[in-house]
């Protein structure tokens, strides 16, 4: 690649009689580069690619598709595209689609910017962060209802389909919810449910008190109007409706349910939560054992030292 002083040395040299040979010697270039600055076949300061572009032969699809969707999840256009012969990762994937500017825009979309925000801390094991994920028109008839559980410090989702909002669905549901979670956290986070919590009131509903007793939980609800004290769960609901619902091909509550744990379980998810921290970031790969590591070794040999030696006598 030729840079654009480069490129106007070499013009330049041109216009005097130079030959291709005695520029390329010049500049230390290759010959065919050179030549092809001088057609105008290469653009200084753009790198081409040795390799053909991975998108190019799926563009025309994902167009088409968010014609179809213009909110249409990147996570669940990856699977598409995979089952499409795509070979790249998820973060390639999401890289390209931002470059080449696919994505239809949408105002509404962009989010609020230049907002205070404050950053919750949530220690391991402290709470789980409940919430419905509700649906009508479901294929198989009626509404779907759906129990999102949270672990914020994780943000490991698990979520269980209910025939009803009602509270022995909603014991049920958590049940399993906190099953497939591995157990259950101090404190259990809900908005003001009236199953849960008592209307107008903090107060612990008389006929739930028993089951929060029961797994040994703290019932916190939210404070009004701070729907953010619960964004994990919050956030969760959006992403089932945007991944999972929008694109949901069953039509049996068991086929959805399936369907569902297996949304939950999918290494994309992980992988798309990375990209969203680190799109913006430079990453780098280190190689060998941690400080961290290395520091706890050196001190685990120091007390093994200390522990096998023999005393003096």
């Amino acid at each position: 690649m030729l840079t654009q002083g480069e490129d106007v040395e070499a013009h330049a040299l041109k216009d005097r009689g130079w030959s291709i040979s005695a520029i390329a010697r010049h500049l230390d270039r290759d010959r065919k580069t050179v030549r092809d600055y001088l057609n105008g076949k290469r653009v200084p300061g753009e790198r081409v690619s040795s390799t053909q572009d991975p998108l190019a032969l799926f563009e025309g699809y994902i167009r088409a598709r968010f014609v179809d969707d213009p909110h249409l999840w990147a996570t669940a256009l990856f699977d598409e595209v995979v089952a499409l012969g795509y070979a790249r990762s998820y973060p390639s994937f999401a890289r390209q689609l931002r470059l080449r500017g696919l994505r239809p825009h949408c105002e509404a979309c962009r989010g609020v910017k230049g907002r205070d925000t404050i950053e919750i801390e949530h220690p391991p094991g402290e709470e789980i962060q409940w919430d419905w994920f509700e649906r009508r028109r479901a294929p198989w008839g009626g509404t779907a209802y759906v129990l999102l559980g949270t672990l914020p410090h994780s943000s490991r989702t698990r979520g269980v389909l209910a025939e009803s909002l009602d509270q022995p669905h909603l014991i049920e549901a958590m049940d399993t919810v906190m099953r497939r979670l591995g157990g259950t956290a101090r404190v259990w986070r809900v908005d003001r449910l009236a199953t849960v919590i008592v209307p107008g009131t903090r107060d612990v509903q008389p006929s739930f008190a028993p089951v929060a007793k029961h797994y040994g939980a703290i019932v916190e609800p939210c404070p009004p109007r701070r729907g953010n004290r619960k964004g994990s769960v919050e956030s969760a609901v959006r992403y089932t409706c945007g991944r999972w619902w929008r694109t949901m091909t069953a039509t049996t509550p068991e086929e959805a349910q399936l369907s569902l744990d297996q949304i939950f379980d999918n290494p994309t998810v992980a992988a798309a939560m990375l990209d969203r921290l680190l799109h913006r970031s430079v990453v780098f790969n280190i190689d060998g054992e941690s400080y961290r590591m290395r520091a706890h070794r050196a001190h685990a040999d120091k007390l093994r030292k200390g522990v096998n030696q023999q005393p003096s006598t």
